[in-house]
């Protein structure tokens, strides 16, 4: 018996190693195998599949990939006075790979946990920084690593100001979290972003999208 694939694991999670089986959008693939290697929080599993190459031959090929669902995340911004919100936290993986403190300016964000992507975004900005998030408005949604990881994200923005700061935030510190809030001139963050000091995919997705078609972008 095995947890995740025919007794639950720890989040009473079954079937595991069903999820990818009955993929037929591409005939050039066809699904041989996958086994779940980890299922401790997160699910990491290998897949053994066929692929049909552009010259017609196939090849056998297997993949990891890491399962963590789909996550979402937006952009707090004052267009009056060209500020954006940011949050700062520690972050493990980048501390281990080179990071000088783990210490990184993200936009605030979170996994869906079974929420729409709006539902989602709304509650992890309310925990994390306090402000209640209105309509927002949805700018794309991305795979972030698709060589590895199977997560989308959706990417969001919303105004905010001192009406809509209606918590502490901080995130939840049952689950470890330790999370302050970090207002930036937009003009500064851009400049963070060029020297490093802003080095999040997603933040800088939402910065640049803002400079452009976003509520900073020149005006016409």
């Amino acid at each position: 018996m095995t947890a995740g694939i025919d007794t639950p694991d720890r989040r009473g999670r079954t079937g595991l190693d069903q999820h990818g089986r009955d993929l037929t959008g591409n005939p050039r693939v066809r699904i041989k195998d996958v086994e779940v290697l980890s299922c401790d929080w997160y699910v990491l599993r290998r897949t053994t599949f066929d692929y049909q190459h552009s010259d017609g031959h196939w090849s056998r090929e297997q993949r990891e990939t890491y399962d963590r669902g789909d996550g979402a995340t937006i952009l707090l911004y004052d267009a009056g006075r060209r500020t954006v919100l940011l949050t700062r936290q520690f972050r493990l993986p980048a501390y281990v790979n080179g990071h000088r403190d783990g210490m990184l300016l993200e936009t605030a964000a979170g996994l869906l946990d079974g929420d729409s992507p709006e539902e989602a975004i709304r509650r992890e900005a309310e925990e994390e920084t306090g402000h209640t998030v209105g309509a927002a408005e949805r700018v794309f949604a991305v795979y972030m690593s698709p060589g590895s990881v199977t997560e989308r994200v959706h990417f969001f923005a919303a105004p905010y100001s001192a009406a809509t700061s209606t918590t502490a935030g901080g995130g939840i510190a049952a689950e470890g979290e330790d999370i302050t809030t970090v207002e930036v001139p937009f003009a500064q963050a851009l400049t963070m972003i060029r020297e490093g000091g802003i080095a999040d995919a997603k933040t800088i997705m939402l910065l640049q999208w803002a400079a452009l078609d976003g509520p900073f972008r020149p005006n016409d």
